[in-house]
């Protein structure tokens, strides 16, 4: 298994698109700020305030650890393999002699219109080991991946629908993309 420290020689570090960041941190102040300027006008003439500051320091503190969380989340490659650090602190790696191939699908999500490239790094089994998902990495980061690996990206020939792979490659998705909860709306 690599480690991050194994990874020195000619590493390159890929990192999420930086816009989820700022937009993710926009979003929780848009729910909050309003949420809390509400509690704290109703509890202000109570007394009862310091229970709100107390929720509120702790949302505070939640948003710095995600902050945090985001930061650390990055792919090495180098030739020597991948390490990957998820962003819930999930670590993953693969050996250059242990990767088989890599595969670059375009994924349309259900009742979608626009596809996103996914790049499954599968081991020589053919299991994947890594994915990166065009909403969180960008091509550009992926056919480097594949550059610093010198391998070749093989693509399918036409884009496949979240269904499809559940159905032709459900190991390759997440849990929670394996479920089709409401797959009727």
């Amino acid at each position: 298994m690599l480690s991050e420290q194994v990874m020195t020689t000619e590493t390159h570090v890929l990192r999420p698109h930086r816009h989820l960041l700022s937009s993710g941190l926009i979003a929780a102040l848009a729910l909050t700020t309003p949420l809390f300027a509400v509690a704290y006008w109703l509890t202000i003439g109570a007394g009862t305030w310091p229970i709100v500051l107390a929720v509120h320091v702790l949302v505070a503190v939640i948003a710095v650890l995600a902050v945090l969380q985001f930061r650390r989340t990055r792919v090495l490659v180098s030739p020597q393999g991948i390490w990957e650090r998820g962003f819930l602190g999930r670590v993953s790696s693969i050996a250059d002699d242990e990767i088989g191939s890599l595969c670059l699908v375009e994924l349309y999500r259900d009742n979608a219109l626009d596809t996103q490239p996914n790049l499954f790094v599968l081991d020589l089994s053919g299991v994947p080991r890594i994915r990166l998902r065009g909403q969180y990495w960008s091509r550009v980061d992926m056919e480097e991946l594949a550059d610093v690996l010198d391998r070749p990206l093989v693509s399918p020939a036409d884009s496949v629908t979240l269904s499809e792979m559940r159905s032709t490659q459900p190991g390759w998705l997440y849990w929670f993309e394996r479920i089709p909860l409401f797959a009727w709306f």
